[in-house]
């Protein structure tokens, strides 16, 4: 029988705590097809037990799901948590009340590499000062075809230095590699170093690359790795990209070592505090070219959001279903 025509067992009740994080994807009629379906955009702390309900399927994203909500939602039967990180579950007292609690992992590889990419160029080829000076108006008057007023050079040939070589990482380097760059990585938790690219160690790395990209976990290994210390170790013209978690880097240290020229330039899709705080001092970088900040998206291509929601459907559907 082919198990995408079977019927469940049992029919979930299915709540949706924020759906609001993934937006809109044509693909969530597969999780309202189960049964009873209901999403709510997002969900306070003090809502959380009542959006729960009696509701025997979970889906959240950041809502934190502890054991006092465990104890006051009997019906509580499988969380699935829309994204890869599971810290926002109490995972032992989840697995004391029988309570299975399952990711979606590798929906967003393609996305986050393509994003990676997509911040890089936008500095490495100054696009906004390029862009700007042919729509002000600058171009037209120009008496050359051309402008070389912000220099740029290739990646080809370039060091590019990745910190963390899990999927994403790996996807990079790929990438990194067919323009031409030379890839190197650092390992953070030292036992990912089956790769057929150097190994080095973080000084190394971040001293000798013109590239450098974080696609690390955040942990107590990782908390506050790159601040002003590791910041000075870098070539005054390399680029930082983060896609990794904003605590990874000390944002005060990094504007300040892009405000002082330690560094050229940064891209960065994660911060310390989402959405970003409105004193967060790369927000006040008197030169704007230096930077470019996107608000945690590089996960969020259809593609990816849609795959996402493919793996939550597969998930209840195993939990629900048997063969």
């Amino acid at each position: 029988m082919n198990s995408d025509t079977m019927k469940p067992l049992t029919h979930p009740s299915i709540v949706f705590l924020d759906a609001e994080t993934i937006g809109s994807t044509k693909n969530i009629s597969l999780v309202e097809s189960f049964g009873r379906y209901t999403s709510y955009n997002s969900t306070k702390p003090e809502e959380t037990i009542e959006h729960i309900g009696d509701n025997q399927v979970v889906i959240t994203n950041k809502v934190r799901i502890d054991r006092q909500i465990m104890d006051v939602c009997p019906c509580l039967k499988l969380i699935c948590i829309a994204a890869t990180g599971m810290n926002n579950i109490d995972l032992e007292y989840a697995r004391q009340k029988g309570i299975e609690v399952m990711n979606v992992s590798g929906y967003s590889t393609d996305s986050v590499a393509q994003h990676t990419f997509s911040m890089l160029f936008h500095l490495l080829n100054k696009t906004y000062y390029y862009d700007t000076y042919v729509k002000s108006g600058n171009y037209s008057k120009s008496s050359s075809f051309t402008c070389h007023e912000r220099p740029f050079w290739e990646i080809k040939g370039k060091r590019f230095g990745i910190i963390g070589l899990g999927t994403i990482g790996k996807k990079v380097a790929v990438i990194a590699s067919a323009f031409g760059a030379n890839v190197v990585y650092h390992s953070t938790s030292g036992v990912n170093l089956n790769n057929p690219y150097p190994h080095l160690s973080l000084p190394d790395l971040l001293t000798s690359s013109d590239i450098v990209s974080i696609h690390c976990p955040l942990n107590s290994n990782t908390s506050n790795l790159i601040n002003l210390e590791r910041l000075r170790l870098m070539k005054p013209t390399a680029i930082l990209l983060n896609t990794g978690r904003g605590k990874i880097i000390n944002e005060q240290d990094l504007a300040y070592a892009l405000t002082n020229n330690i560094i050229s330039a940064a891209g960065i899709d994660v911060f310390e505090t989402e959405p970003i705080n409105p004193e967060n001092p790369l927000l006040a970088l008197a030169n704007k070219e230096k930077i470019v900040l996107t608000p945690h998206i590089a996960w969020t291509s259809m593609e990816a959001r849609e795959e996402l929601v493919k793996g939550i459907y597969e998930i209840i559907k195993r939990f629900y279903f048997k063969e």
